[in-house]
């Protein structure tokens, strides 16, 4: 049999690693060289991170917003402001970057897995309640390609257990659930600013709360726990240098009047998709609660292999023909399959701090977690950015089309 190639010519479509799909311009140039003309270019002497924190804080509508150096930073500020004790349990999902996982294992505490919801990749209060336990410190919920978690029975489970509840909002600018903002639901919301995601200063996080002493620890922790400001600072406790660069700062403070029209071309650029692939026989588009608004840092297609020969590595080796860089699984494998959680590599060969742990805690049989293993089995993940037209979202379409007849033999 001969294998199946898709018709050329390609469309480039532009890409979030560079200029073509990010809105960086003129503006970033500016604030950059004033910036660099003022010599000050750490945040604890400077004015642009404090604007950044001052104008995101005031666009999400909470009291408090801190800087940081990255999405991992923001997560492990934010879990060392819960202060676990050694041995403490944080409930998380097994569908996410490994950075939103190592800070759970620096300050000491246990990973513990919940399954998800095969149609949103997201963990449901349904799955976080087989998890608890006593020593359940806090809930880490992900809201995943921008596409919010139902967080009513979430926060309802969480507040009757007095568990605070951590938002990883890393791929989630802007999106709402019943008219909130996700990272002000929860008691922190945790922000990346990497290459790739909605507004960009190429590393770089935000950590947001309504909580003062949330607020309090989460600043000291960024800038190694001195007091800054303080009658008579001092370090007060075991902390990092977490700290943004006015560098940082100023691309950020440029960036941030353009991302309610980058979540505006994202969501009607992926309307104008879903039109156009919704009615197609073993395609799934992405699943929306009826609460929410989905921000599509990544556009999710959902393959059924029984339907669609070959599933989706098929239809993402297809589409790669068309130039369409497409990501079959997003993640090859859920993140307690890794090496560092089966091997438990930490704190040279210690295994700390999983030594401390229930052996529950630990299980990681797959038969534990259908809804992770057929997630991962079934999603295609699309490239996606602000700078889509209709021609490349059409283009995207009509590859997509064409690619599912060609492997069903229709064509």
């Amino acid at each position: 049999m001969n294998p199946v190639v898709l018709s050329a010519p390609t469309i480039p479509l532009p890409s979030d690693q560079d200029s073509s799909g990010r809105t960086l311009g003129e503006e970033e140039i500016e604030l950059l060289a004033q910036a660099i003309r003022t010599g000050t270019l750490t945040s604890t002497k400077g004015q642009f991170v404090k604007t950044l924190e001052e104008r995101f804080a005031q666009q999400l509508g909470v009291s408090s917003v801190h800087a940081c150096s990255s999405g991992t930073a923001a997560l492990h500020t934010a879990i060392a402001a819960i202060d676990p004790e050694p041995g403490d349990e944080i409930v998380t999902s097994g569908i996410t970057d490994m950075g939103a996982l190592t800070p759970i294992l620096y300050q000491g505490a246990i990973p513990v897995f919940a399954d998800v919801d095969p149609k949103t990749y997201n963990i449901t209060a349904k799955a976080i309640e087989r998890c608890l336990s006593p020593r359940t410190k806090a809930i880490i919920v992900t809201h995943l390609f921008g596409n919010p978690c139902e967080m009513d029975e979430i926060m309802a489970l969480a507040r009757s257990r007095g568990i605070p509840v951590i938002e990883d909002c890393a791929q989630s600018f802007l999106t709402e659930y019943d008219g909130r903002y996700v990272g002000t639901i929860g008691d922190i919301g945790c922000f990346s600013l990497q290459q790739g995601k909605h507004i960009t200063c190429g590393e770089g996080g935000l950590v947001a709360t309504n909580n003062r002493a949330l607020a309090r620890r989460m600043f000291l922790f960024i800038n190694k726990a001195w007091g800054y400001g303080d009658t008579k600072p001092d370090h007060y406790f075991l902390a990092l240098n977490y700290r943004m660069s006015e560098l940082q700062g100023a691309v950020m403070v440029a960036q941030l009047p353009k991302l309610e029209g980058v979540v505006r071309a994202r969501i009607e650029a992926a309307d104008q998709l879903t039109r156009q692939l919704r009615d197609l026989p073993g395609i799934e588009t992405p699943t929306i609660y009826s609460k929410a608004t989905h921000t599509y840092w990544k556009y999710c297609l959902r393959v059924d292999p029984n339907l669609v020969p070959g599933g989706s590595p098929a239809l993402g080796k297809l589409l790669k023909e068309k130039g369409i860089a497409s990501m079959p699984r997003y993640i090859q494998k859920p993140a307690f399959q890794c090496e560092i959680f089966q091997k438990r590599r930490t704190f040279g060969r210690s295994e700390f701090p999983f030594t401390l742990a229930r052996p529950e805690a630990l299980n990681y049989d797959p038969s534990l977690f259908p809804g992770t293993f057929e997630a991962l089995d079934r999603v295609l993940v699309l490239p996606w950015n602000e700078r889509y037209t209709e021609e490349h979202v059409n283009y995207l379409g009509t590859s997509t089309c064409e690619a599912l007849a060609r492997l069903r033999g229709e064509a």
